[in-house]
């Protein structure tokens, strides 16, 4: 009887770990969620506040999120399809002023170990804005973007998270009548994503 108990419980457990190395290969597309920090890009606006202090407003800055669609072709790459919200701002009781825009990015990736990937992509901001009220208003102004380069490497500790940098290589423009402006974009960001 124990015999049979004990090989029982070896066939389960074979099963169970076959079934874990051949559940991604089933099941190559997965959904993810999530949001990080970035730093960087021109100064577009400086916000004065009543204590002294001030917030500079950054065309690279400041908060993410994100949500998509991750595939694996193969165990060694993959692909990724995302939009977000990104946006930088300063804000008080009586006015604010904000960047934003939504991103939507396509990306490739090399799988360099287990838990480690690298991949690079393109970007593009769609309705980038830079907007003000109250105390803070400096009028509403709607930005071009150009198609924007990434390059990234993702650490996932478990099949769930993963944790990403990344730097984007990024620019937008202000038109007004002939004359335009161009704010460098560029940042450095740390994400951190939970794929189910």
């Amino acid at each position: 009887m124990k015999k049979i108990i004990l090989s029982t419980a070896v066939a389960f457990g074979s099963l169970n770990a076959a079934q874990a190395q051949t559940a991604p290969q089933a099941n190559p597309m997965r959904f993810f969620v999530g949001m990080g920090l970035t730093a960087g890009g021109d100064k577009m606006s400086t916000v004065e506040y009543t204590d002294g202090t001030s917030a500079d407003i950054r065309a690279g800055n400041l908060l993410a999120f994100v949500g998509g669609i991750d595939y694996q072709v193969t165990p060694d790459f993959s692909f990724q399809g995302s939009i977000g919200y990104h946006f930088d701002s300063a804000d008080a009781t009586n006015g604010s002023q904000r960047f934003s825009r939504f991103p939507v990015e396509l990306l490739a990736y090399y799988h360099v170990a287990q838990q480690w990937r690298i991949g690079g992509g393109a970007r593009y901001s769609t309705n980038a804005r830079f907007s003000s009220s109250g105390a803070a208003e400096v009028g509403d102004t709607d930005l071009d973007s150009k198609v924007a380069g990434i390059v990234e490497a993702e650490y996932m500790p478990s099949a769930h998270w993963g944790v990403k940098l990344r730097y984007v290589k990024e620019e937008f423009k202000i038109s007004r009548g002939t004359r335009s402006h161009v704010y460098k974009g560029d940042h450095v960001g740390v994400f951190g994503n939970y794929y189910f």
